[in-house]
């Protein structure tokens, strides 16, 4: 069976800041199935158009005016079941030791952990194709020798393509960012009750029937993965 897998990052700068003011980076996936791209897609053009929402959407421009559409987007992906899924991997940036695993090198670690979020949810026998979100990398590549480790690590299935691409081009980019922003504002303590952030959260926990925090590693549908730095899930 063959998934597209869209990607997005939340903080990845606190991995080499020296005055952090978040305590987790997170980077976040969207799986669905390749056959579904095109009705989802179709789904969240709907809502923007139901809504008068032009251009890019992404959880920093949630406002009070655009609460509704936000709030129907997180019913709506909720409504799609496990065909639509979500995972993130939450980093303690202040564990991260550059230095000792890294290479002192962050955009080296930062690929390290995208890893990380990708290579347990994919499965053997089916075929994958993965878009991040753009960034621009010290090293051009970066997303080649993702591919190439996701290719070794996962020999029984196929990493059809690792590229980048603009979120403002894909709406289900913009999606994961929306989503990876809700479990990096949870995690970090940001949400205020009462905002529209805080209601988009609330909301989507309401959705799922639980709090946005670490997950088990079966969780299916909204799957938060604090990664122990120390070793085990």
């Amino acid at each position: 069976m063959d998934f597209d897998i869209y990607c997005d990052e939340s903080r990845p700068d606190l991995l080499s800041s020296k005055n952090p003011t978040s305590k987790f980076m997170v980077i976040g996936s969207l799986w669905l199935k390749t056959d579904n791209r095109l009705a989802y897609k179709d789904g969240i053009h709907d809502l923007r158009n139901k809504h008068l929402i032009g251009g890019e959407f992404k959880w920093q421009k949630a406002s009070p005016s655009k609460l509704p559409f936000y709030l129907e987007l997180v019913d709506w992906f909720c409504k799609q079941g496990d065909n639509l899924r979500f995972r993130c991997i939450a980093v303690e940036h202040q564990k991260v030791n550059l230095l000792h695993y890294h290479d002192n090198d962050q955009e080296l670690g930062f690929y390290k952990f995208y890893y990380q979020l990708l290579h347990h949810w994919i499965l053997d026998f089916n075929e994958y194709a993965v878009f991040c979100d753009f960034k621009s990398n010290r090293r051009r590549d970066r997303l080649h020798v993702l591919k190439q480790c996701l290719e070794l690590s996962n020999l029984s299935s196929s990493i059809r393509n690792v590229q980048a691409v603009r979120s403002k081009e894909s709406v289900l980019t913009q999606l994961a960012d929306v989503l990876t922003g809700v479990a990096a504002a949870r995690l970090n303590g940001t949400l205020i009750d009462g905002c529209s952030k805080g209601n988009i959260a609330s909301r989507l926990e309401g959705r799922l029937n639980k709090r946005v925090g670490h997950t088990w590693k079966s969780e299916q549908k909204f799957n938060v993965f604090v990664i122990d730095l120390q070793g085990g899930w």
